[in-house]
C-alpha cells in the first residue's frame, strides 16, 4: 500500500469515526482496529484541519519618518514600533511582525 492510499483509508476511517457517535473504544472494537492507531490519524488530521485555518489579518499602521524616499519607516503593530531603514532584512522583519502579532 502506498503513503498516499494509506492516507486516503485513514482519512475515510477518521471520517467514519467521526460521524459514528461511538466513543474512540467503542468504534476501534467495532471495527477490529487498535486504538492508538486512531488516536494518531486523529492527531494528524486535526494538525492539518489546525493549519490549513484561513488566516487573520490584522492592522499595521505605517508612518514614513521623513519626506526623503531613502529615510526610514516606522511600523507599529499594536502597542509595538519599529523602525525600518532602506536595506532591512525582509525575513527578520516578517518573522518580528509575526511574533509581535501574537503577543500584541
Amino acid at each position: 500500500m502506498t503513503k498516499e492510499e494509506l492516507r486516503k483509508m485513514w482519512e475515510a476511517r477518521v471520517s467514519a469515526f467521526r460521524v459514528s457517535g461511538q466513543s474512540t473504544t467503542e468504534w476501534c472494537a467495532t471495527h477490529d482496529i487498535k486504538l492508538h492507531q486512531l488516536r494518531y490519524w486523529l492527531r494528524k488530521y486535526k494538525n492539518i484541519e489546525n493549519s490549513a485555518a484561513p488566516a487573520q489579518w490584522m492592522s499595521i499602521e505605517i508612518d514614513s519618518l521623513g519626506s526623503n524616499p531613502g529615510n526610514a519607516m516606522l511600523v507599529r503593530i499594536g502597542k509595538a514600533a519599529i523602525e525600518v531603514k532602506p536595506g532591512f532584512d525582509k525575513q527578520l522583519l516578517s518573522d518580528l511582525v509575526m511574533t509581535l502579532a501574537d503577543i500584541c
